[in-house]
């Protein structure tokens, strides 16, 4: 057989990810914690009402909006998890949250930003996202798009991805990695039954972020979306 190498220079883009990813690693304490959700409630709220929201927004209603509003609402109770770590010796908290979503785009994966989250509907959010990942398809994202997230949420699930540890996006102290949803035989009340459910993992700085934080804001995440009210009521 013709066996055959070839070398080619990396792009400029992979060149700037690549140093930001090794910059990540090696200037964070990160570790991931995990837990799983159980999106019964979620599919049905979508399947009850996905043609009414269509019709009324000319928008599908994704998994990923109710994924982004759980996360405001968690980031809102945990602080420490919106917030940046500067100099090394200040904690730079924010009022807001502005979540970076990474999405696949020609040139690779871009993180672009849908800011004040917590303000945000869920026809709002779809809107948003389904703006950049245009922006993105069309290689029309601009730095102003990619800059000031302060929480990131990566999608590993739509490649079949059941599991990952996902790496800090910088100069955020944490990112939300969600995965494929699977048909799995659950405990629910002494019976086993058949639920749709995601593996969901956190990384996090643990500078900032203690282990006890970290896990009872992904509890917090998964309470949201097993009881979607308090995603709508943001109790």
């Amino acid at each position: 057989s013709n066996r055959q190498d070839s070398v080619e220079k990396m792009s400029r883009l992979r060149r700037t990810i690549s140093k930001r990813l090794v910059f990540a690693k090696n200037s964070t304490a990160m570790l991931t914690t995990f837990n799983e959700v159980d999106l019964t409630e979620i599919k049905a709220i979508r399947s009850k009402y996905k043609e009414q929201f269509k019709e009324k927004h000319q928008i599908g209603l994704g998994f990923m909006s109710f994924f982004s509003k759980a996360c405001a609402i968690a980031l809102m109770d945990f602080p420490a998890v919106n917030a940046y770590i500067s100099d090394e010796e200040y904690i730079e908290y924010h009022n807001y949250v502005d979540i970076s979503i990474a999405v696949s785009t020609p040139k690779g994966l871009m993180v672009p930003v849908v800011r004040n989250a917590q303000n945000m509907s869920l026809q709002e959010i779809e809107s948003t996202i389904k703006g950049l990942a245009l922006k993105g398809r069309d290689n029309k994202l601009t730095m102003e798009d990619m800059t000031g997230g302060t929480f990131t949420i990566s999608n590993g699930g739509v490649f079949g991805s059941l599991q990952s540890t996902p790496i800090l996006n910088p100069p955020q102290s944490a990112i939300l990695g969600m995965h494929k949803i699977q048909d799995r035989p659950m405990v629910v009340n002494g019976e086993i039954v058949i639920r749709p459910m995601m593996y969901l993992a956190l990384s996090y700085d643990h500078r900032i972020i203690d282990g006890k934080e970290a896990v009872s804001f992904l509890v917090r995440i998964k309470e949201c979306l097993e009881n979607p009210e308090r995603i709508f009521f943001s109790v």
